[in-house]
């Protein structure tokens, strides 16, 4: 069994959990990005590419079976604010207060979609 047939096994990956992946995977990519200082260094660049690569690909299998809108919302909502907490917490970048009230509403809209779409 080669990897891309088990990444397509049914009982093995849910839509929310290849959504999951793709956040995940999409923030440490892009954590890798801020750490490859403009592609001039090699593993995390390296780390970057496959972390989108692998971002992207999740996020084609979860659209499979949920509708874009709310993948893509729930995508890119939710890695805005893990990748705001992780600017701050590894990279020392300060939140402001309308910062952390944005990311909120955008929890408030993620759940939203989550629970009503």
């Amino acid at each position: 069994m080669n990897i891309f047939h088990a990444l397509h096994t049914p009982a093995l990956w849910s839509p929310w959990v290849t959504l999951a992946v793709a956040i995940v995977t999409e923030v440490l990519a892009t954590s890798s990005l801020k750490a490859s200082d403009g592609l001039t260094r090699l593993w995390p660049s390296l780390g970057a590419v496959l972390g989108y690569v692998v971002s992207l690909y999740c996020l084609s299998l979860t659209q499979r079976t949920m509708a874009i809108g709310v993948v893509y919302a729930i995508w890119s909502g939710v890695g805005i604010v893990l990748i705001s907490l992780m600017g701050w917490w590894v990279f020392d970048q300060v939140l402001s207060p309308l910062a952390v009230l944005g990311m909120a509403l955008i929890v408030v809209g993620v759940l939203v979609l989550q629970l009503w779409a």
